[in-house]
């Protein structure tokens, strides 16, 4: 069978800023016959996600993270449906996932490396399960419960940076249902921050492109901010670990500013951001998603349940 494919062509190096050419789409061949225990699958969702960028490095920089190899297709999250089956738990036209699907427009699969998909769970929207019921999902909402300590009642502030990003606008939907009383989000532009306050339910929103970030903190979190949510890192960090208050949390979701940049993660903090984070005792602990698989079913279905009564909006 003939099919199309995407393949790492060439490396940014680790200084270096993606360009498209970095990326060969090609025509290349499966073969016409499933094997015992594989599927054939024809693929309907593909995400790009920000980790990926990590992936084009020789070096990942992280032991859990294997780097895209030289001519070799890409892969990641993605959704498809089973056209011809040789596995004893699928059937033709189940609709499943994995977190390692080939950049391809079809593919043979091991059947056991697949999740089968209810879509009435997400109301027949399959790509939510790349999104707001999949690994994205699950990393907001997990994030917030394993290390943001939100209580409901407790008149917690959170702020969310990439909050109009895939992970930040679930986050700040997910941390004013856990209890959080003010949700305030940091994006690039006017549009994004009216999308999050019209239609995804923060409170406030912050245009870092425009004006003195810290002012504008200090005038839409008057009581210190208890929960950050952080997704970028660098100078907007700093920022708001400045306005952190006592025995406050940060979610160590990602470092997006600092991914084009030859250094550890989590990258550490200027000393003066630093002697902030101590004196305060503010938590800033790695946290990693993979790390908490055992509580993915339950927690799938919390989303689920919040997408389904209209609470949660991808």
């Amino acid at each position: 069978m003939i099919i199309q494919r995407v393949v790492l062509n060439s490396r940014p190096g680790k200084n270096g800023v993606p360009v498209a050419e970095n990326f060969r789409l090609e025509q290349s061949t499966i073969a016409d016959t499933v094997p015992a225990g594989h599927v054939l699958v024809k693929t309907l969702y593909l995400s790009v996600d920000p980790y990926m960028r990590c992936r084009m490095n020789e070096d990942t920089g992280s032991d859990y993270l294997q780097p895209w190899q030289l001519s070799e297709v890409a892969d990641g999250g993605g959704i498809g449906v089973v056209e011809e089956s040789k596995h004893h738990n699928l059937a033709k036209g189940d609709f499943v996932t994995s977190f390692t699907w080939p950049w391809q427009t079809a593919a043979i699969l091991d059947g056991g490396s697949l999740q089968k998909l209810v879509p009435q769970l997400v109301n027949g929207r399959l790509s939510y399960f790349l999104g707001a019921a999949g690994i994205t999902g699950l990393t907001a909402l997990l994030g917030i419960r394993e290390k943001g300590h939100v209580a409901a009642g407790a008149s917690q502030t959170m702020v969310v940076s990439g909050a109009a990003g895939a992970c930040g606008s679930l986050a700040g939907q997910i941390g004013r249902l856990e209890g959080c009383s003010r949700v305030v989000g940091i994006a690039g532009t006017d549009e994004k921050c009216s999308i999050l306050v019209q239609e995804m339910g923060f409170d406030a929103a912050i245009n870092y492109k425009k004006g003195d970030v810290a002012k504008q903190l200090r005038e839409l979190c008057p009581g210190g901010v208890d929960v950050y949510f952080d997704n970028v890192g660098g100078d907007i960090s700093d920022t708001v670990i400045s306005q952190m208050n006592q025995n406050s949390h940060i979610i160590l979701c990602g470092q997006i500013s600092q991914y084009n940049k030859d250094v550890p993660y989590p990258p550490p903090l200027p000393p003066d951001i630093e002697k902030i984070q101590k004196e305060r005792n503010i938590t800033r602990e790695r946290f990693l998603v993979l790390n908490y698989m055992d509580k993915q079913e339950a927690s799938v279905l919390q989303l689920c349940q919040w997408i389904q009564e209209g609470k949660l909006k991808d």
